[in-house]
């Protein structure tokens, strides 16, 4: 399989470069400035472009067989994270791709949730300190869940920029824990590739 990453370039992403490379998928990622890339391998092509540009979103999904973003918001632009998900989801309407995976904190909304209270007082206190960013983020959720696309979105809760790995919790319902290692999840996002539980969900996964 040919995985699109968006965000790969990020803390998160990197683990999730280096967990695709490790299981032998070949990979096109998307890098607003390249040189932030420091793992290097012949299965990684890199796109350099913006996700907030269509015809860079669209080069890097073209050929894939799925897509993964760990794409967090941008420093002056909180609105970048439903941008690009709007260019994604077109972009794989256009070329006929289904499965879309996604990393995204606690502070989605959805239907099913029943959300303790901390993990209710996290998101209080985010939406204070950023409602703009959070809000992007509901959007992006209402573009996906109004879309064709076989999507699931994985909510976690701080990751951890580690090797180590633990047991993985998941939940549809709440966040199990307070911390994620970024290997694990980096495993649970490859793993989501050939797995069609959570499809159309958002499950929360922690340590």
């Amino acid at each position: 399989m040919n995985i699109g990453v968006i965000g790969g370039t990020g803390k998160a992403g990197k683990y999730l470069v280096k967990q695709l490379v490790r299981q032998g998928y070949s990979i096109k990622l998307l890098a607003r400035n390249p040189l932030k890339l420091t793992y290097h391998d012949p299965l990684i092509e890199v796109i350099h472009g913006n996700a907030r540009d269509y015809p860079s979103v669209y080069q890097v999904i073209k050929g894939c067989d799925a897509v993964i973003s760990t794409l967090g918001p941008s420093r002056g632009e909180p609105d970048t994270c439903s941008i690009a998900v709007k260019h994604i989801n077109q972009a794989m309407k256009e070329l006929n791709i289904k499965r879309y995976i996604e990393v995204a904190g606690l502070a989605i909304d959805t239907p099913g949730d029943r959300k303790g209270f901390r993990t209710r007082l996290i998101v209080k206190i985010l939406k204070w300190f950023f409602p703009r960013v959070i809000g992007d983020r509901q959007k992006g959720y209402a573009l996906l869940s109004a879309s064709d696309l076989k999507w699931t979105i994985v909510r976690c809760p701080m990751i951890e920029l580690t090797d180590s790995t633990r047991e993985i919790k998941i939940s549809l319902f709440d966040s199990p824990g307070r911390k994620v290692s970024a290997s694990d999840l980096a495993k649970f996002l490859v793993s989501q590739l050939t797995d069609e539980q959570y499809i159309h969900k958002c499950p929360f996964i922690s340590n």
